[in-house]
């Protein structure tokens, strides 16, 4: 994945190749290419959101163990 790709522009970019893929211009040719491509987005937007995740929970805990 390309350094500085955002969640957003990634969901974003999958969104358009879902788009072609469900398109009537859509060939065989290009849809092992975007198929291999949104593997790539939704894998790189499965792990953001697993590190969010993370993230907030040691977040909260902290500000829980700063609060007793």
């Amino acid at each position: 994945m390309e350094d500085g790709m955002s969640y957003g522009k990634a969901l974003q970019e999958l969104e358009n190749i879902v788009a072609k893929m469900q398109g009537e211009n859509c060939d065989i040719d290009s849809l092992s290419a975007y198929t291999k491509r949104a593997s790539e987005l939704i894998k790189y937007c499965r792990e953001k959101l697993f590190t969010t995740d993370q993230e907030i929970k040691k977040c909260m805990e902290s500000l829980a163990d700063s609060l007793q």
